[in-house]
């Protein structure tokens, strides 16, 4: 409410492209008209809805046996009107990168303004669920349901930091008076009364939103934080999510195609076993503590844990491989003029401070100094000459996990 009253609003059409753009990365519903050969009773007879959580498509050449059997109509883009608030974007998208090499992310926009929704069916079963729905929408992104991630080098370094992100997330999540009061919107639940049908046992606790970092949870988490930064990942978002137990959540869209989401397992209840499962379109795999996986949740997908515990996970939105670097600052200054409207202002006043704000978001939380000894003390722990006390250490821990699981976190 307070950015809403911060907002610059030249007309109506700045609040309803501002709104369905927000409700697309969102996850959160908005009735637009459909441009597309899928009958929408597919969705309806399934009953998919939109996304209870947090994020021309063209088969991969990985995905050769595919057969696409319906897509979305090719449709003629034009520009927005000069004065109106998605007019101005553009025009600022074209100064800033260039009609060439930000062409996929103007159409994007426009398509986003023309009220276009995306559906594509990519197998010929009708039962089938691999199925793209994407109203946030960049044409010619490969579509794959899980994607091999272990060779990325972000992937490498955040892997070999899973003990220490575990460790500091059980160790703060064990005192949720002092979380709640210092941090930040701590396991918030569904956006909306939508959302909610999918499930209500998913809550997330944010880190990082769209280029701007939450510093009060950053404070609270800061080997965590620190470490999805010095990892170099190519992040939209990131936050902490939270599964109760035998809870499920329902086939649904995230509707955008040009990010995928990556998790990292943090506590997995009855790990291995097959018990905390998801499904991406027709293919369903397993969580498995400490192992990174990638998928494309602009494909119809579900979940479950069928265990007596809650099941906890570090989430995190990145940028699809296929962008270009010019597309992915192309679609980080369309989130940006969201978040601050005035960066398309003609007044150089404006201008300068909608820049300088966008600056201080942009910036990494300073962490206090008793922060800073922590995470000092966890690098010397790491170090070859304390090898013997990091595995001692590493050894209670896993124990307690053994023994309690994460039953205490689901009680509080």
């Amino acid at each position: 409410a307070a950015r809403k009253k911060k907002m610059m609003i030249p007309n109506k059409k700045h609040v309803e492209i501002t709104v369905l753009f927000i409700f697309a990365i969102l996850g959160n519903y908005k009735a637009v008209s459909f441009i597309t050969d899928v009958p929408s009773s597919f969705f309806h007879e399934r009953k998919y809805k939109p996304c209870a959580c947090r994020s021309s498509a063209s088969a991969s050449s990985r995905n050769s046996e595919t057969t696409i059997i319906s897509t979305g109509a090719p449709i003629q883009t034009t520009p927005p009107p000069l004065d109106s608030f998605a007019g101005k974007v553009e025009q600022k998208l074209l100064h800033k990168f260039g009609a060439k090499a930000a062409s996929r992310v103007i159409q994007s926009w426009r398509l986003l303004d023309a009220g276009y929704e995306h559906r594509q069916r990519f197998t010929s079963d009708p039962n089938s669920h691999f199925v793209q729905h994407a109203h946030s929408y960049v044409p010619g992104l490969t579509v794959q349901q899980f994607w091999d991630c272990e060779h990325l080098e972000w992937c490498q370094k955040l892997s070999s930091r899973y003990e220490e992100i575990r460790d500091e997330f059980l160790r703060v999540t064990s005192d949720m008076e002092t979380l709640r009061r210092q941090g930040s919107n701590i396991w918030a639940g569904a956006l909306t009364q939508d959302a909610l049908s999918y499930g209500e046992g998913w809550r997330t606790l944010g880190l990082y939103d769209k280029g701007a970092w939450d510093a009060q949870n950053v404070r609270m988490f800061p080997i965590t934080a620190t470490a999805i930064r010095d990892s170099e990942i190519p992040i939209l978002e990131v936050f902490f999510a939270s599964m109760e137990a035998q809870s499920s959540i329902k086939m649904h869209s995230d509707f955008t195609n040009f990010v995928l989401t990556s998790h990292l397992p943090l506590v997995i209840p009855q790990n291995g076993e097959n018990k905390c499962r998801l499904t991406i379109g027709d293919e369903t795999r397993q969580w498995l503590n400490g192992k990174i996986m990638m998928f494309d949740t602009s494909i119809m997908h579900d979940a479950v844990n069928e265990t007596d515990e809650t099941r906890y996970i570090l989430m995190l939105r990145v940028w699809h491989p296929d962008l270009t670097p010019v597309e992915r600052d192309a679609l980080q200054f369309l989130f940006d003029c969201l978040r601050v409207p005035e960066l398309v202002s003609s007044n150089p006043s404006e201008l300068f401070f909608a820049e300088k704000q966008l600056q201080l978001l942009r910036s990494f939380p300073s962490i206090s100094s008793n922060k800073a000894a922590t995470l000092t003390s966890t690098t010397k722990q790491n170090s070859p000459e304390s090898s013997s006390r990091n595995n001692l250490t590493r050894n209670k821990t896993k124990g307690r996990v053994a023994k309690n699981g994460s039953k205490g976190f689901a009680k509080r």
